[in-house]
């Protein structure tokens, strides 16, 4: 099968199309077709591996010291079931899922084995593979999220980087979870961010939210790019502050796989995507993600 491979760490130009072996399932795994998956801040971080001195050592001993331990990078995907192992019974071949990969990378391949028990689900039915490969990691980290700051209905809840992957899903769960939602993004984004439900977009590059009189019960760091310190000038008593930098891994449950795929069948809940890139770009990709402007979503899309 062809895969993307990461040769070493360094720029993107140590992504490299190579034909590799295909895998096999194991009793209770299921052989993925990946008919699309995307490029994420994160690959680009581990990619390059640009880590803080004081987490140098311990991520190269997670992720490999010269190159990475997984070198097929890619942490979400879409696809079709091609084969089951004997003792599998979630699933059968031919079903179309969405999957995190998380530590286990995998998804810049023509195919991947997952665990049944893993977080794999099935796609949502209107949605397609390319759309769906785009709900899984920004879906569930906003939703981690958000239960970390307990989110409830009628508060008032702003989304620091509401234009991003993290961010365009976590407007929409907001709004799901009834809550009066301000984003803060480019002037650009704004357009964007109120279309999917913000009742205010903030410029960051004009305005700064904390001086504007206005306090939210929660502030959601979508980027990590807001401070817990400049975050408290603007939080109401008792609000809450998270962060997508500093404040543990995210939680992995298939049970917001399935809320996920019921919002976006419902409609309220939809995938952004900026642009889409052939597996043999994933290294043009990600010169555009590292860029830092994209607009919810990379995808690349593999069968199409």
């Amino acid at each position: 099968m062809k895969a993307i491979i990461c040769t070493e760490y360094g720029s993107p130009d140590v992504l490299k199309l190579r034909e590799v072996e295909k895998p096999v399932p194991k009793d209770n795994e299921v052989l993925v077709r990946v008919f699309a998956t995307t490029v994420t801040s994160g690959d680009c971080r581990v990619r390059s591996f640009k880590s803080p001195v004081l987490l140098w050592l311990p991520m190269r001993a997670v992720l490999g010291f010269k190159r990475p331990r997984k070198p097929i990078l890619g942490v979400e995907l879409a696809g079709e079931i091609e084969a089951i192992g004997k003792n599998v019974t979630r699933f059968k071949q031919g079903d179309h899922v969405y999957a995190l990969t998380g530590m286990r990378f995998g998804g810049y391949a023509e195919y991947v084995c997952l665990s049944e028990s893993g977080m794999v689900a099935e796609k949502p039915a209107n949605a397609t593979c390319d759309e769906a490969a785009a709900l899984a990691f920004g879906g569930t980290t906003a939703l981690h999220f958000f239960r970390k700051g307990n989110i409830r209905s009628g508060q008032k809840v702003l989304i620091y980087g509401a234009s991003g992957a993290v961010g365009t899903a976590a407007v929409q769960l907001a709004k799901h979870f009834g809550a009066q939602v301000t984003g803060v993004c480019s002037a650009s984004n704004m357009d964007l961010a109120k279309s999917l439900g913000a009742e205010r977009a903030i410029d960051y590059t004009t305005e700064d939210f904390t001086k504007k009189g206005e306090s939210y019960d929660l502030i959601f760091d979508a980027v990590g790019k807001l401070s817990k310190a400049a975050a408290k000038k603007a939080l109401a008593p008792n609000g809450a502050y998270v962060s997508v930098v500093g404040q543990g891994m995210v939680k992995e449950r298939v049970e917001d796989l399935l809320l996920i795929k019921e919002l976006v069948e419902k409609g309220e809940l939809k995938p952004v995507i900026d642009r889409r890139y052939s597996l043999a770009e994933t290294a043009e990709a990600h010169y555009y993600v590292e860029q830092g402007r994209k607009k919810g979503n990379v995808v690349i899309t593999i069968v199409q």
